[in-house]
C-alpha cells in the first residue's frame, strides 16, 4: 500500500500522533509526513505510506494554503494561544480599511525572523527546547513569498485571514508581524491548512473516516501532478532505471522541447515524473543544465 493519505487533522493533536493513527488505521509499519502542524491547527496533512515516504520532501516544498484567526491586543511568546501573554494594548482602534493597508507590506517576497518556539535546530537542538528554557537566540531572517493575503472578515479583536504562500512560511510570525505593525500586537487563536499544492482540504478524510474514505487516498503518482511527465523509452530507460543521468537533447521530441524551454541560467527546482512507455511512474528526475538527473527511484 504505497499511498498519500489527505488526512484532515484535528487541533489539539501533534503531527506525529496523527501519523501514528494513520499507521494504525491502514496497519502499516512505514509512514511520514509532509509538513507539520502545529497542535492548535487542523487540516490537510500529507501522510505517506510505505514507498510513498519517499516523496515526503517533494510535497513538504509545495506551495500552501491557510485560513488564519489571529487575536488583536496580545501578543504571546509563542505567537499562539496556547503560550504565554507577553504584551497586551487595551486601548486600540483599529479599522478595516488600516489592516487592509498593512496585509498589503507582507505580499510578495519578504524577510521572515522564525519564531522561537520551531523545530528548527541550532547545535542539532530544537529552537522550542532553548525557548521552554526561557533562553532566546538570534535567528536568520528567511526569504519567503506570500502570495495572497486577504482580509476575510474583522470582527474586533479577532481577524480572520486567506493565506496563499511558499514553503517554509511560519504564518504565526506573519500573526506576529502584522500584530507589530498594527501597534496593538496579535496571536493566532485558529489555523486551518486548506491545500498542499494541489491537494486541497475538500478531499481530505477525518481519521475516524480511514480506511473507508477512498477519495483522500492518493497514487504517489497523483500527489505529484504538479509535477511534468516525461516518458523514456530504450537506453534513456535504462539508463534512468541504474540512477545515470539522462541528457534533454535525447528524449522523445514531446518532451525534449517543453524542458529546454524550462532550462534557465539561475539555479531552479525543476522536478519531472519519469515513466516508462506505458506511463507507470518508476522515479522523480530532477533538471539540471541540459540533463534530468535521477533523484527517486521507486521499488
Amino acid at each position: 500500500m504505497n499511498i498519500v493519505v489527505v488526512l484532515n487533522k484535528p487541533a489539539g493533536i501533534t503531527s506525529h500522533d496523527a501519523v501514528q493513527a494513520v499507521k494504525k488505521a491502514f496497519k502499516v509499519r512505514k509512514a511520514g509526513h509532509a509538513g507539520t502542524l502545529d497542535p492548535i491547527a487542523t487540516g490537510v496533512l500529507l501522510v505517506c505510506l510505505n514507498e510513498a515516504t519517499k516523496i515526503t520532501g517533494y510535497l513538504s516544498d509545495m506551495d500552501k494554503g491557510y485560513l488564519m484567526t489571529i487575536k488583536l491586543g496580545e501578543s504571546t511568546d509563542t505567537y499562539d494561544s496556547e503560550g504565554a501573554v507577553t504584551a497586551s494594548v487595551k486601548d486600540y482602534s483599529v479599522t478595516q480599511e488600516q489592516i487592509e493597508e498593512v496585509l498589503k507590506s507582507f505580499k510578495g517576497e519578504i524577510d521572515q525572523i522564525p519564531p522561537m518556539y520551531s523545530a528548527i535546530k541550532l547545535s542539532g537542538k530544537p529552537l522550542y527546547k532553548l525557548a521552554r528554557q526561557g533562553i532566546e537566540v538570534e535567528r536568520k531572517p528567511r526569504r519567503v513569498r506570500i502570495d495572497k493575503l486577504e482580509l476575510i472578515s474583522y470582527n474586533d479583536p479577532f481577524v480572520t485571514l486567506a493565506i496563499e504562500c511558499s514553503k517554509g512560511t511560519y504564518v504565526r510570525s506573519l500573526c506576529n508581524d502584522i500584530g507589530t505593525a498594527l501597534a496593538t500586537g496579535a496571536h493566532v487563536t485558529g489555523l486551518v491548512r486548506t491545500r498542499i499544492g494541489g491537494i486541497r482540504i475538500e478531499d481530505s478524510a477525518l481519521i475516524n473516516e480511514l480506511p473507508q474514505k477512498t477519495n483522500a487516498l492518493h497514487t504517489i503518482d497523483n500527489a505529484l501532478a504538479g509535477f511534468m511527465d516525461v516518458l523514456l523509452d530504450g537506453d534513456n530507460f535504462r539508463k534512468a532505471k541504474n540512477g545515470n543521468p539522462v541528457n534533454i537533447i535525447n528524449l522523445l521530441n514531446d518532451y525534449r522541447r517543453p524542458l529546454m524551454e524550462l532550462i534557465t541560467p539561475e539555479e531552479k527546482n525543476i522536478y519531472v515524473r519519469l515513466k516508462d512507455l506505458k506511463g507507470s511512474l518508476f522515479g522523480i528526475g530532477k533538471v539540471v543544465k541540459d540533463s534530468i538527473k535521477i533523484e527517486r527511484l521507486f521499488n
